[in-house]
């Protein structure tokens, strides 16, 4: 189902006036899309966007003062006759027409004024909106901050997830989620995760409880964001199972709509996690900057053969 917010979030959240259409505040916002009206001022409605908020600013609402009184009404009374239209924004603490108020009011069309810049205002308003309805998921695992990189440990209940987390922690890293992590999706398909706000900052581990990583380590052993660029699986060593040796082979698993690296790390008596999971970040951190440990070792590998085939010619 797709996510929606409620005008009266905004009125709330950005601390705007409402000067008509109160009872309309319940109307849903879907889209974080804002529109400026500045063709609909001059009479061309073809293409208008009616679902987005509009906005109003300097160069609008002085180009709606230079219209006639009977222009301004036809085109304020188009404006505010789409009921799919959230509400109508006005920045700058500019004075609203008149006949923008009444004919607002009359369609129970939410009519909000900010006092801050058009800029400014479009600004913390697409941000407030990106995060309220971006797609999200929510997934069993731990994501730590290992070197920078947000890696994000998942695995069957058990296998040691929260254990890794705790020696990373140990070792200097930050804990963002254990158990629980939040994930949401932006619009360049940028994952983000944090914790349950109920679980934040807390960790369990199996024959100990429940501990504050905050309070154990301090402020510097957590955060509450962190882009996540990496997914760690544990899953139990099997035996009869072919494990990537070289890492030639780069897998992928896809969250919500964006596919992400996949390290799979087999897990048995004696293999230290925490260090494993500490180089597969590094390795990252080098791949992204051009160097490919396996590539090289596969490319020297194939000049030694064919310098041995030639010898042998």
């Amino acid at each position: 189902m797709a996510k929606k917010v409620k005008v009266s979030e905004l009125v709330e959240q950005l601390h705007m006036e409402v000067l008509a259409g109160e009872s309309g505040l319940k109307r849903a916002i879907t889209t974080g899309d804002l529109y400026r009206p500045g063709l609909e001022m001059a009479g061309y409605f073809n293409y208008h966007p009616r679902e987005r908020i509009q906005m109003l600013g300097k160069t609008e609402i002085t180009f709606m003062e230079m219209l006639t009184t009977g222009v301004r009404r036809n085109r304020v009374e188009q404006l505010c006759a789409p009921e799919e239209t959230p509400c109508i924004i006005v920045t700058r603490g500019l004075d609203i027409p008149a006949e923008l108020l009444e004919e607002a009011t009359k369609r129970d069309l939410p009519v909000l004024r900010s006092q801050m810049s058009t800029t400014i205002f479009a600004s913390r308003l697409t941000g407030f909106l990106e995060n309220k309805l971006a797609p999200s998921t929510t997934i069993h695992g731990v994501l730590v901050d290992v070197y920078g990189i947000g890696m994000l440990i998942t695995g069957s209940s058990g296998i040691g997830k929260s254990e890794t987390a705790l020696e990373l922690v140990k070792r200097g890293h930050r804990l963002i989620a254990d158990d629980a992590v939040e994930i949401r999706q932006n619009g360049d398909k940028v994952l983000t995760g944090n914790a349950p706000e109920l679980i934040r900052h807390l960790l369990e581990i199996r024959g100990v409880g429940i501990i504050n990583v905050m309070t154990l380590f301090g402020a510097g052993a957590v955060r509450n964001v962190k882009k996540i660029s990496v997914v760690v699986k544990l899953e139990n060593w099997q035996q009869d199972k072919q494990y990537d040796r070289l890492g030639l082979d780069e897998e992928l698993t896809r969250i919500i709509d964006t596919d992400l690296p996949l390290v799979t790390i087999p897990v048995r008596p004696g293999r230290n996690l925490a260090v494993i999971v500490e180089v597969a970040a590094m390795n990252y951190r080098l791949k992204r900057m051009g160097y490919n440990a396996a590539l090289q070792f596969t490319n020297k590998l194939t000049e030694s053969l064919n310098e041995d085939y030639e010898d042998f010619d």
